[in-house]
């Protein structure tokens, strides 16, 4: 008879069972840690709820809040939060390996194949150099971030409170995650006029939001000229897009607008309507009220927050790449085209119908968790389908209704955030039953549509 232990151990995982079970591992690890008094500032305490929702928000990188966390947590608290942020923007397989380099394992072709998988990385070449060049620059990155961002606030808050302030905030915005230590729900509007704080944040955003393969790439082709893959340069191309298109819109909507970027100058209109387009792809720093935008702002920033960052990167959405593909099949179509083309190369016929199915059932959970929470908490519907998409999209952004939310919202967001984290096509598959290696050929019939 076989034990339950030598059962377990015959079971096969695939790349997607171990990524959903490791982040609800981590994301409930953390909840009980987040719970226990001693994370919570003397005198205060936080419900179980609202543990496993702060827990949640830093393992899914995403910043949405439910208590204030400057005042809330105590010094260990606020480092489980860091190292929840840092675990959930680097994933499973890339910590995985990490520790087996530092500890001078051996690594499995099936453990090479599986972090290949988890960084969307389509080679096995030379899988240990990547890995150890993915750690370096990690370090390094969050190092200068952390140093820039000290310079800037050693005069605020005092040497040592710049030092531990600078590392956070770099962590922080490098996994795109979003979380602050400014008190009272303020995030960075403190800071909306300056330069440096801002290109800094809004500069680890970009680069956590790129992905590695991209920035590997970019590396390869600064030292030895190699040329960018198909994938980099649709990541590149629609990053850059995104952005500016973001910022004149926002800026132009928002100018005028006496709550937000009305009253200041036009350098800070400028500074402040970019980092805004950067921060609402996938981190939820604001330098202004947001509670204060008007509703065309909020339906840009949604849309941004909707298509997210890229594969491979620290954050969420249904990516840049789905969204290029599914824009590419529409022109496709259009045109009358019967492939999928971008820049001057065909996409496979299995991509674009994965990338309309990622669309649509993204889609479809943010307007089902939307209708849910509506009918817990009766609040604007604008307000609660902005909450729900930021949650999607792992970015953090918040009307400022979020602590104010039922329990049972807060678990619906909690369970986007995971969602919107490990992938809504990946965690339908993770339920759905084996394909069958058989094919039947059925006769076709045409439809009518449109």
């Amino acid at each position: 008879m076989e034990t339950p232990l030598k059962w377990l151990g015959q079971i096969r995982l695939n790349p997607m069972h171990i990524v959903v079970l490791f982040f609800l591992l981590v994301i409930l690890l953390g909840s009980f840690l987040l719970y226990l008094p001693v994370s919570s500032q003397p005198g205060k305490s936080i419900s179980y709820v609202d543990a496993l929702f702060t827990s949640a928000s830093a393992a899914d990188v995403t910043g949405l809040v439910v208590v204030d966390l400057a005042n809330q947590f105590s010094f260990f608290g606020k480092m489980v939060i860091l190292v929840l942020i840092q675990i959930g923007g680097l994933g499973y397989m890339a910590l995985a390996t990490f520790f087996l380099i530092m500890l001078g394992k051996s690594i499995s072709l099936r453990h090479r194949l599986f972090f290949s998988e988890s960084m969307n990385r389509p080679s096995l070449a030379n899988i240990i150099g990547f890995a150890k060049y993915i750690f370096l620059n990690i370090v390094a990155i969050e190092l200068i971030g952390a140093l820039l961002l000290f310079l800037f606030w050693r005069h605020d808050f005092g040497a040592w409170k710049a030092v531990k302030m600078g590392i956070f905030h770099s962590i922080s915005a490098f996994n795109n995650a979003g979380f602050d230590l400014m008190g009272n729900f303020r995030s960075l509007t403190a800071y909306v006029d300056n330069t440096g704080v801002n290109l800094t944040i809004a500069l680890l955003i970009v680069i956590g939001g790129l992905g590695f393969v991209v920035l590997a790439e970019l590396y390869d082709r600064a030292k030895h000229g190699k040329r960018l893959s198909l994938h980099s340069k649709i990541v590149l191309i629609m990053s850059v897009m995104l952005i500016i298109t973001g910022a004149v819109f926002f800026g132009i909507v928002e100018s005028s607008n006496p709550a937000t970027l009305g009253p200041l100058s036009l350098k800070g209109k400028v500074l402040s309507s970019f980092f805004q387009s950067v921060s609402a792809r996938t981190a939820g720093f604001n330098t202004i009220d947001l509670g204060l935008a008007t509703k065309a702002s909020l339906l840009i920033i949604m849309i941004l927050m909707f298509i997210g960052a890229s594969p491979g990167g620290t954050g969420g959405g249904i990516k840049t790449t789905t969204f290029s593909i599914l824009t590419a099949n529409i022109a496709a179509a259009v045109r009358d085209k019967d492939d999928v083309e971008m820049l001057n190369r065909k996409i496979p016929r299995e991509i674009v119908h994965k990338s309309v199915a990622i669309f649509f059932i993204s889609l479809f959970a943010v307007l089902v968790v939307t209708m849910l929470v509506s009918i817990f908490d009766n609040l604007q519907p604008m307000n609660i389908l902005f909450e729900v998409v930021s949650a999607f999209g792992t970015v953090g952004l918040s009307t400022g209704i979020t602590p104010s939310l039922s329990d049972a919202s807060k678990l619906l967001l909690a369970f986007m955030m995971f969602a919107g984290r490990v992938g809504t096509l990946t965690l339908i598959l993770f339920f759905a039953t084996k394909k069958s290696t058989g094919r039947v050929e059925l006769p076709d019939e045409p439809v009518p549509v449109g």
